[in-house]
């Protein structure tokens, strides 16, 4: 049997970037033309390897994960976590040819003079989590290490250890990680218990268990505990740098437990630490450790939304390409109508996650310019992308690999890594309770609900649309942003989830008309319209679907009706 007559289609080997036309026009809005095109080369070697070669490592990796050695061959007392030689390969690309920990911190990378915006890390991110997800959590917690450090240490540890976090060299460079939890206080910070203690010549040693910290033996560790003679509840807890190895070469005073059998992430480790009056360095001010650590986590939650974006893309891009080649009944799968309204279902959720990712990076360099109100529009759209685009990718993932039948079953294929890696953005960084309470507090505490709305506003105003839609999202968003401030409420936390679904859902629409009307994308226009008609719009669920003749002015039906 001929290779093109074969009844399994195989997707392996094509470019994940240059088959993604979408992916183009949304860069031609978002990128200035100079550093669109200098980037090209480099977005299109990436998604050649993230569909061929890391592909194949990202496989080998999650099915051989990493072991804890306890001793050296001669009994020497030495921990190291022992990688598979296909990760520290992916290390390699991730970290040191693409830069992907230090290009926000760097004004000289992939050959590009002056800062990249954050847009450009967060697309090269998109491309290589579509292979592997799991070390994209030690390339986020270094890049949000450094970025916490860079803000809140003092000058002489910035100046010690800076150098090794932004380091292109792979002999040479740090990695980073936060170790937060302990088994008594996951989310409620104010519970920690390990303990900080304040030698007489000002250093500070940490005793105490933190239950889940991935990447364990990383370089370097942000870490929360409360001084032993400090206040109670939160205002005792403070941030502290924790190094693998002291000054000497000689490990720090903290042991790796165990490593965790974990149902995705495989090929990347996570493990409980048994901080043994470890020497640290206090990072900003004492007493105010989950103020400086919020700022972390919150980077961490965005990446932890690209992440979940870049999932959904793969998992659709392998919908698409076996409904578009796979036969059956005389027909192609996509040629029948129940198919095309399954992809359809698949799309919406992974065209807004990606629409959310572009808006938020565009977000936060406003907001690290000091751009007026740019901070509050970035303290409300991060936890909005955690929360839903994570849960929304535990879904996708599933249904995709339901269009590839019993292969997608099959741990030889992609479906199944990306079914368990999803499930694991909604847990990382806050749960969905936390996270969807975290929309409401900045609600109430940042004021960003009428920056939100401005936004959204100032998008519709620059976007040609049939009046109809266009008053059907203004409509949406005015009744989401009345149950974001009834959620606000005292009493109100019940609704967090609701509130957040729905401003995300309209904000999204919004984002992706926009981009329809400036980019031409009539699927890009008709998915922000379905976004409406299917995520925010009441439906009777006993009456065929019917999308409102006037939602498209008479040139787009014209068009829709030719095509």
């Amino acid at each position: 049997m001929s290779e093109h007559a074969h009844p399994i289609p195989d997707r392996h080997g094509q470019n994940l970037f240059t088959t993604d036309a979408e992916l183009h026009g949304l860069l031609a809005l978002y990128l200035p033309d100079d550093l669109r095109r200098h980037m090209q080369p480099h977005f299109e070697r990436l998604g050649g390897l993230a569909g061929g070669l890391l592909d194949e490592l990202a496989g080998t990796a999650d099915r051989n994960p990493p072991t804890l050695k306890q001793r050296t061959r001669t009994g020497l007392d030495d921990q190291k976590v022992v990688k598979h030689p296909a990760y520290v390969e992916m290390e390699r690309l991730a970290l040191a040819e693409f830069g992907l920990a230090a290009i926000s911190h760097r004004d000289d990378t992939l050959g590009w003079q002056g800062k990249m915006p954050p847009l450009v890390k967060y697309v090269l991110t998109y491309l290589f989590v579509q292979a592997e997800f799991g070390l994209c959590c030690p390339v986020s917690m270094t890049d949000s290490l450094t970025r916490t450090l860079k803000k809140f240490g003092k000058p002489e540890l910035v100046a010690k250890y800076l150098p090794r976090l932004t380091s292109l060299d792979f002999d040479e460079l740090a990695q980073g990680a936060m170790f937060m939890t302990e088994q008594a206080a996951g989310s409620d910070i104010a519970a920690t218990a390990t303990l900080a203690h304040q030698e007489a010549d000002g250093s500070w040693r940490l005793t105490g268990d933190k239950w889940f910290c991935s990447n364990p033996d990383a370089d370097f560790a942000m870490v929360l505990a409360r001084a032993d003679d400090g206040l109670a509840g939160m205002k005792g807890v403070s941030l502290f740098l924790l190094p693998r190895r002291l000054d000497d070469g000689s490990l720090n005073r903290y042991r790796i437990i165990r490593l965790k059998d974990k149902l995705g992430t495989r090929s990347m480790a996570s493990g409980e630490i048994r901080l043994e009056g470890a020497v640290a360095y206090l990072v900003g001010e004492a007493g105010r450790g989950f103020v400086q650590m919020a700022d972390m986590v919150n980077n961490s939650r965005l990446s932890n939304g690209v992440r979940a974006a870049g999932l959904m893309r793969r998992a659709v891009a392998e919908a698409e390409f076996i409904a578009s080649e796979r036969r059956a009944f005389g027909r192609t799968l996509e040629q029948m109508p129940l198919m095309q309204r399954q992809l359809d279902k698949l799309r919406l959720p992974a065209e807004q996650a990606r629409t959310m990712v572009c808006q938020t990076a565009l977000a936060l360099a406003r907001s690290d310019a000091s751009e007026p109100e740019a901070y509050a529009l970035l303290r409300i759209l991060t936890p909005l992308i955690k929360f839903r685009a994570c849960r929304d990718a535990r879904k996708v993932t599933g249904d995709a690999m339901e269009v590839r039948g019993g292969c997608g079953y099959i741990e030889e294929w992609s479906d199944a890594r990306l079914v368990r890696d999803a499930h694991l953005g909604s847990i990382w960084e806050g749960t969905s309770n936390i996270v969807a309470l975290d929309v409401i507090r900045a609600v109430k505490r940042e004021g960003s609900l009428p920056v939100l709305r401005a936004h959204c506003e100032k998008l519709l105003a620059d976007a040609t649309l049939a009046p109809a839609f266009a008053k059907a999202l203004r409509d949406a968003l005015a009744r989401a942003a009345a149950l974001a401030e009834t959620a606000a409420h005292e009493g109100g936390d019940v609704l967090a989830r609701q509130a957040a679904s729905a401003l995300y859902h309209c904000t999204s629409a919004i984002a992706m008309a926009w981009e329809a009307s400036h980019s031409g994308s009539a699927p890009r226009l008709r998915w922000a319209q379905l976004v409406l008609l299917h995520r925010v719009l009441p439906r009777d669920p006993l009456s065929p679907d019917a999308m409102p003749a006037d939602w498209n002015t008479a040139t787009e039906r014209s068009a829709a009706a030719l095509a």
